[in-house]
């Protein structure tokens, strides 16, 4: 009996491994089978199709076809746009340091230069005018490619033919570019006497590094309780997010683990230096934004309640990528892995893996979620990105708001006040005022962009699916009606919405005028959500 169990068994090992090697080996062939009908397509079109064949961008379209079917994470970067590749990974790039703004027929316009950049050391501001790039008119050329004219290696110079927005006297400035860093930490300071805030927009090289000396300044100025908002942050380094837990748990600690499709993939991660706080209350804010590191550091302090995770839930990206270079200089950026936090859940929230029969994906509903404790014992759940113990709502804008400023029409109006005011109160003086309104009416009056609530959108669609049906004739006296309760001019829908229009005019005000960490106080001057969360009690 012993020896015909035994050979059971050994039958079943070998059929396994049969199967294994069967699989891999028809993998391996459909793979090989693939490549060799790419290639018999390209050259059978190449030698007969009725017109020359634009072969870069055939063979880019099929890549990127290709990868999208996997996940939008994995990604094509060909040789030419590796420094956008270096872009998303240290925020660097070479050039002046200035956000502009360009339409096509006119000239470049200096919308926001940066703090301590090249464009500000050089006396651009808010309004002047690029009349020409090194001899080059700026009228004609698109937004894009006079930023590439701007941009360049670190070291180099560039010639603007300038018309200075005061005094209208047109100058030739040479500047030299200099490497351009976005700053991870946009902003860090106290909100009252015993509160510290940083507020963190990436996971950059070095982020840790700078959140632990901004953490320890904080210290200093009397820093009791500890809030760190990733809201809107979408992640980077996984190594950063690590690094900056290992600043607050103790050395050793569990941070995160990834696992790929073999068991050599599994890798679990530890923190490697001693912490400089593991006691100070820590909030962490988030919202439906904050992504991939944002989730593995909120998701390691939510496990080991070291924090009070407080906002929405995030995103749910629980996917890790890596670099891998590929022929003729490109890079694939792949996804290799999922992670999974201290207790053991992955916050992935889309299911790639089984897609609909139209090609779409779906959230994993809550009801297939799994539960998982945290160190002191409370229940925590995956597959949904985090889930805050505080839930708090973020504010809602109306429509005309959105359209204000995804239309520009606030950002033109700042030029156009920068222009016009040679300066402004110091940032904890200024508010603007309901003169300032008035005039930012008379402005918005002027310009065209789509006002309509959000009511009366869904009325126009309402009645355009009447029309579709043949209703909207017999419905006429009705449909009337509503559109004229619901129409509404421009001037009136401004003057109703005046409390949430008037504080994105301010934080661009004062961007302009006192640079991008002013734009973030004024902005934490209105922000309900963080004002609310420092009422709530901590875990």
């Amino acid at each position: 009996m012993t020896r015909h169990i035994k050979i059971i068994l050994a039958a079943a090992a070998m059929f396994f491994f049969a199967a294994h090697t069967s699989d891999a080996q028809s993998q391996s062939f459909r793979l090989g089978q693939w490549v060799e009908i790419h290639n018999s397509i390209l050259k059978e079109l190449n030698a007969t199709y009725v017109d020359s064949l634009q072969i870069g961008r055939i063979m880019r379209t099929g890549i990127d076809a290709m990868l999208e079917e996997l996940d939008p994470y994995t990604i094509y970067i060909p040789e030419e746009e590796n420094e956008d590749l270096q872009m998303m990974l240290s925020k660097t790039y070479g050039g002046i340091g200035a956000i502009i703004h360009k339409k096509k027929e006119e000239n470049v316009i200096i919308n926001e230069p940066y703090a301590g950049s090249p464009a500000q050391k050089y006396g651009l501001q808010c309004g002047d005018e690029i009349i020409a790039i090194d001899g080059v008119p700026t009228k004609g050329l698109e937004s894009q490619e006079s930023s590439n004219r701007m941009k360049g290696k670190p070291g180099t110079s560039v010639t603007f033919k300038v018309k200075k927005v005061r005094t209208g006297d047109t100058l030739d400035i040479n500047i030299i570019r200099e490497r351009i860093h976005f700053p991870d930490i946009e902003y860090a300071g106290m909100l009252d006497d015993t509160t510290g805030y940083i507020l963190q927009t990436g996971f950059t090289e070095n982020v840790a590094a700078d959140v632990r000396a901004r953490f320890l300044e904080l210290k200093k100025k009397g820093m009791k309780k500890f809030v760190l908002d990733l809201r809107g942050n979408g992640g980077g380094l996984m190594s950063e997010a690590i690094d900056i837990v290992s600043l607050f748990v103790p050395k050793g600690s569990l941070v995160v683990s990834s696992k790929g499709n073999t068991e050599s993939s599994v890798n679990r991660y530890y923190t490697t230096s001693e912490p400089i706080d593991t006691l100070m209350p820590i909030v962490i804010l988030l919202d439906s934004g904050s992504a991939s590191s944002s989730e593995i550091v909120s998701g390691a302090l939510q496990d080991m309640d070291r924090a009070t995770i407080m906002g929405k839930r995030s995103y749910g990206k629980g996917l890790v990528q890596s670099i891998r270079p590929i022929a003729y200089n490109g890079q694939l950026k792949v996804t290799t892995a999922k992670y999974y936090t201290p207790s053991g859940r992955c916050v992935q929230a889309i299911d790639y893996t089984h897609r609909n029969e139209d090609g779409s994906v779906g959230h994993i509903p809550d009801s297939l979620t799994r539960e998982f404790r945290t160190a002191g014992g409370r229940i925590v759940r995956d597959g949904g990105g985090i889930t805050p113990d505080v839930e708090i709502d973020s504010q809602d804008y109306s429509r005309l708001v959105y359209a204000l400023v995804l239309g520009g029409v606030i950002d033109q109006y700042v030029i156009d006040y920068a222009r016009r005011h040679a300066e402004i109160p110091a940032v904890k003086d200024f508010h603007f005022t309901d003169e300032d309104f008035e005039d930012f009416i008379r402005f918005a009056k002027t310009q065209e962009f789509d006002y309509r609530s959000s009511a009366k959108t869904l009325y126009d669609q309402m009645k355009r699916e009447l029309v579709k049906d043949g209703l909207a004739e017999a419905m006429a006296p009705e449909l009337e009606a509503m559109e004229k309760a619901l129409e509404m001019d421009k001037e009136r829908f401004i003057r109703l919405k005046k409390d949430e229009i008037v504080p994105f005019i301010e934080e661009e005000l004062a961007t302009r005028y006192w640079f991008q960490e002013a734009g973030v106080e004024v902005r934490l001057r209105y922000d309900s959500q963080l004002k609310e969360a420092l009422t709530k009690p901590l875990i």
